[in-house]
């Protein structure tokens, strides 16, 4: 079982910013920038090709949503979505980085930032 799954069933602790039915949200432990995000879905899908078009559409829906919220409430510049299929990918469970990008990155503390979405 990889970590996504282990995050998903509560075996492992995060910072979630958002849930649904299908997908998780939650706060990257390595930021690379405020807000740093990653859309999980529920289901494991290994990748890009193991994912259906439904779920995959209902992502990039919620990616909106994200931007949107880090915007509002970070005051980002614009974001950056990425995935990563194969070697560059780290974990064998499909998720979708949404990363928040700023004229100026003065990274804050994953909880500073926790605390600043969740209100």
């Amino acid at each position: 079982m990889d970590i996504f799954c282990k995050i998903i069933n509560g075996e492992i602790p995060s910072k979630t910013i958002y849930e649904d039915d299908k997908v998780l949200v939650i706060l990257d432990v390595n930021p690379r920038g405020n807000g740093h995000s990653l859309i999980i879905p529920k289901k494991h899908y290994k990748d890009l090709y193991d994912i259906d078009n439904e779920t995959l559409i209902h992502i990039f829906s919620v990616a909106k949503k994200i931007g949107d919220m880090l915007e509002d409430k970070l005051h980002c510049n614009g974001i950056t979505l990425e995935q990563n299929n194969g070697i560059c990918q780290e974990v064998k469970h499909f998720h979708l980085h949404v990363i928040p990008r700023y004229k100026y990155d003065d990274i804050i503390d994953v909880d500073e930032v926790y605390n600043i979405l969740k209100h």
